[in-house]
């Protein structure tokens, strides 16, 4: 399959949530299941083809009607259930447990909420660590009457502070559930609900539902805030009239989309807004669309209603799941493929490793793996330049840390780092190392720039391992390509971009921008790749008539490529592009506003390059198939936020 059209599950299946775990996709809904259990669950490893599992819980004993929005938080080797219950007008917010994602569940006895109205349970792990929980409850007091959102501080998976402070309450008409809703005495009542929060270049996003999703005006908007602690209600993005909702209903084609979460794709880069609509007779279906950023504006590809690419693949993954290790490793030692794991036997006197190696400099690699015993050894990744070690990230579980060695210059250094208190060695914690040339970051489970570092020399090989040790690896991916947001303080030339003259470029700010008053530059990066996606925020800066950005997506050795460039024309703006003594132009709708960040994407495969300008396509064109690499191209003064490039298998554009 290389398209999908939603919705991705044609039947029932409200409120979804999809949780990533081990590579691989678990989600669940609101409601009972034909099982006689609740919260329906789904499994799949692409996104796209799900498969049935069963409920996850059995109902409560007692009489409650109602089992709304459960969301699964993993920690740890336990899986958290948090879910609403009650007879609809008494609502509240409970949690259970399981050892696995497919349960069964098992409710803990706790009310976390004291409100007589709590729903939509969402947890938010902040990078140091502190949880979070948004729920949506009524404000009766409030200008706009209705249902809001607060957020209260966990003090453990099982407790809240009990000081819920208000996120997003109504302030627009299209929140409008009801004018006079007459269960509510009449009142006009408004509703906010569904919470989904993302941090981003310090930028908190929450996500919501709002309105009525019989009404046209019904969608998901987002709100935003710098500081997690403010006493302030956070910013609302979308006043549905100048900034309509990022995800809203489509008359005569999609109805009622709302109630989303949000989970890494399979390349485990690009993020998937996942949402229930409305099908004809069918209740609330499963959608999938891409989500990204453009500067500070969220964006959401969808609601999609036609054939669209399936979620990139990663370039290589392993599940472990056969009876054998795939032929694309090189083994040291012993190793054991058992219960869809790869696990290494390194306490039988000789080291076990599994070594892949990588094709291109720059990539991303995410494991899970976890203590089996011999836990006085260690157990991790190592990262190899030819047959030289460079870096070493192994669990010692008899210090309760993590041994850190990389070689920077002529030198060696080494850094313990300590776990956090109660860090299980024998649950499966997630791994995600990313190389971007010498430069390497690394995150455990899913702590932002849990470190970061430039290598003497560039990894070109990825090695799992398993010293004195046993140890269990699963789930492993690795995908081809890179990420730039521009975050750190390094240079341009640090971070790989290369140029002729580099005067004029420079990073700041959380972005890469040029400034000359009367010049051009050109930065270009690799690796080479054959086929790819790239994806490039850009804005001008200024009101200067000169500037000019531009993107040139072809880049060979022998020269630049086309560029295509972002210029007036008439009273819009316009993409040109010079094909040979031909020239090509793209007009560009009427609300592209090129002062403020833009998102253009392009995909590279099968003689083919197609162009978007976020959702809207905007043309294909003939292009060789001959591995290339890209640039980009400022003019007095531009700005970049992000630019991502994506190896693509080329078979998916068929």
């Amino acid at each position: 399959m290389t398209t999908y059209e939603n919705p991705v599950y044609p039947h029932n299946f409200p409120d979804p949530f999809v949780l990533k775990y081990c590579g691989e996709y678990w989600a669940y809904c609101t409601g009972p299941w034909p099982d006689g259990r609740i919260f329906g669950i789904l499994h799949s490893r692409d996104l796209v083809t799900w498969q049935e599992v069963g409920g996850a819980m059995e109902p409560l004993p007692g009489s409650f009607p109602c089992y709304w929005a459960p969301e699964v938080m993993y920690e740890n080797g336990r899986f958290y259930l948090y879910y609403s219950v009650g007879d609809e007008v008494n609502m509240h917010i409970r949690v259970a447990t399981a050892v696995h994602p497919a349960g069964l569940f098992t409710d803990q006895g706790i009310r976390l909420t004291q409100e007589p109205f709590a729903i939509d349970a969402h947890v938010f792990i902040d990078d140091d660590g502190i949880r979070y929980l948004f729920y949506a409850t009524d404000f009766l007091e409030h200008r706009r009457i209705g249902t809001g959102t607060v957020m209260d501080r966990m003090r453990s998976p099982f407790s809240l502070a009990g000081q819920p402070q208000p996120v997003t309450r109504a302030r627009f008409d299209w929140q409008i559930f009801d004018p006079q809703r007459a269960e509510k005495g009449g009142v006009c009542w408004h509703t906010i609900e569904g919470s989904f929060v993302l941090k981003r270049k310090g930028i908190y996003y929450q996500m919501f539902s709002g309105g009525n999703w019989q009404n046209p005006s019904y969608g998901v908007g987002y709100a935003l805030t710098r500081n997690l602690a403010t006493t302030e209600e956070w910013q609302q993005m979308c006043d549905g009239e100048q900034v309509l909702p990022i995800l809203r209903t489509l008359p005569g084609q999609v109805t009622g989309p709302g109630h989303n979460s949000v989970v890494r794709g399979p390349d485990n880069r690009q993020l998937f807004c996942v949402y229930h609509r409305w099908g004809n007779g069918s209740g609330r279906q499963m959608a999938i669309d891409p989500l990204d950023f453009a500067g500070e504006r969220m964006l959401v590809m969808g609601p999609s209603h036609t054939p669209r690419r399936q979620p990139t693949p990663p370039t290589f993954a392993d599940y472990f799941d056969g009876d054998r290790l795939d032929e694309c490793w090189q083994v040291r030692g012993q190793w054991k493929v058992q219960d869809g794991a790869a696990v290494a036997f390194g306490d039988s006197g000789e080291t076990a490793v599994l070594t892949y190696d990588v094709q291109n400099a720059t990539f991303l690699a995410e494991v899970n793996l976890r203590a089996v015993a011999g836990l006085d050894g260690t157990y991790g990744l190592n990262l190899l330049s030819g047959e030289t070690n460079v870096l070493r990230f192994h669990f010692g579980p008899k210090q309760d840390l993590v041994i850190l060695i990389w070689q920077n210059g002529t030198a060696w250094t080494a850094r313990p780092l300590t776990m956090p208190p109660g860090f299980d060695f024998t649950a499966y914690h997630l791994l995600r190392v990313e190389v971007n040339g010498r430069h390497v970051s690394v995150c455990l489970d899913d702590r932002r720039h849990f470190w970061q570092e430039t290598l003497a020399q560039q990894p070109t090989k990825i090695s799992l391992v398993a010293e004195q040790s046993v140890a269990s690896f699963t789930g492993f991916a690795l995908t081809s390509g890179w990420q730039d947001c521009f975050e750190t303080a390094a240079s341009p030339a640090e971070l790989g971009w290369q140029s002729n003259n580099l005067a004029g470029w420079s990073t700041s700010e959380q972005q890469l921008q040029f400034a000359h008053p009367s010049g051009e530059g050109v930065l270009s990066k690799g690796p080479f790749l054959a086929a790819y996606e790239l994806v490039v925020n850009a804005r001008l800066v200024g009101r200067s008539q000169e500037s000019r950005f531009g993107i040139a997506p072809l880049v060979t050795d022998a020269n630049l490529g086309p560029l295509l460039l972002v210029e007036t024309a008439g009273a819009g703006w316009r993409v040109s592009w010079q094909d040979g003594a031909m020239l090509r132009q793209f007009p560009l709708p009427a609300q592209f506003d090129p002062f403020v960040y833009q998102q253009f994407r392009l995909r590279k495969a099968n003689g083919r390059l197609t162009v978007f300008w976020e959702q809207h396509h905007i043309g294909d064109l003939p292009v060789t198939t001959e591995p290339t690499r890209v640039a980009l191209y400022g003019r007095t003064a531009a700005a970049f936020d992000m630019i991502r490039v994506t190896a693509v298998p080329p078979i998916t554009d068929n």
